[in-house]
């Protein structure tokens, strides 16, 4: 497990791995002021089921809690997920900088979960790990909330470089009723080069001769 001191490696959809902090009830406290700190106090439910082949491919960054491991991205960051034969999960994590370069960071995932496959533990720098619980997954795989046991780390992904308001309000009521604070997340602004990049994506897939896959890229 990372302490804090280890932060820095870790990016979207990997949490630091940090002690859940059990809420004490003071005296006197109101029935729903004890209710509402229970449930913060309680580590988040995660999405019955996920097809680990459905989930592959990338993923665009539409909004996230901000966090120190991501503080030098200005936008268009995105995840690829690849399966390996071994079972793990490849990972390559991007955003272009305020100076205008593309950073990446590469890590490999495991399920730890195999019922579910919903809770997964991410490497990017052994023996450091942090987790990656799958929250909120809709049933064609169009867009997805990924966070850890703490909530102290959240973000809102989708297939495509936006999501329509109708859709993205009815994620953050879902995290509400999850206990999380929908006002703390950051909007992540993705330029037409992420467009770019997805339309890319779709072509060589579809020269691949992945038609599944391809539809799955331009969502």
């Amino acid at each position: 497990m990372a302490g804090e001191n280890n932060k820095a490696l870790y990016w979207m959809g990997v949490g630091v791995s940090v002690a859940a902090v059990g809420a004490a009830l003071a005296f006197g406290s109101g029935p729903g002021e004890e209710q509402e700190t229970r449930a913060s106090s309680k580590s988040p439910l995660t999405v019955d089921k996920v097809d680990l082949n459905r989930y592959m491919g990338t993923w665009y960054e539409i909004s996230r809690y901000p966090n120190p491991f991501e503080g030098d991205c200005a936008g268009d960051t995105m995840a690829h997920y690849s399966l390996q034969p071994d079972g793990r999960i490849e990972i390559v994590n991007s955003c272009r900088t305020r100076k205008g370069k593309t950073k990446s960071v590469r890590g490999t995932a495991r399920v730890v979960d195999p019922t579910t496959n919903a809770k997964l533990k991410i490497e990017y720098d052994w023996p450091h790990a942090g987790d990656y619980w799958v929250l909120i997954l809709n049933s064609f795989y169009e867009y997805a909330v990924v966070g850890e046991p703490s909530r102290k780390f959240l973000w809102i992904l989708s297939r495509t470089p936006a999501l329509d308001k109708g859709t993205y309000h009815g994620i953050l009521q879902q995290l509400e009723e999850l206990g999380y604070d929908a006002s703390r997340l950051k909007m992540t602004y993705q330029s037409q080069r992420a467009q770019h990049a997805q339309n890319s994506e779709f072509a060589e897939l579809a020269r691949a001769g992945k038609p599944k896959a391809a539809a799955a890229a331009a969502g």
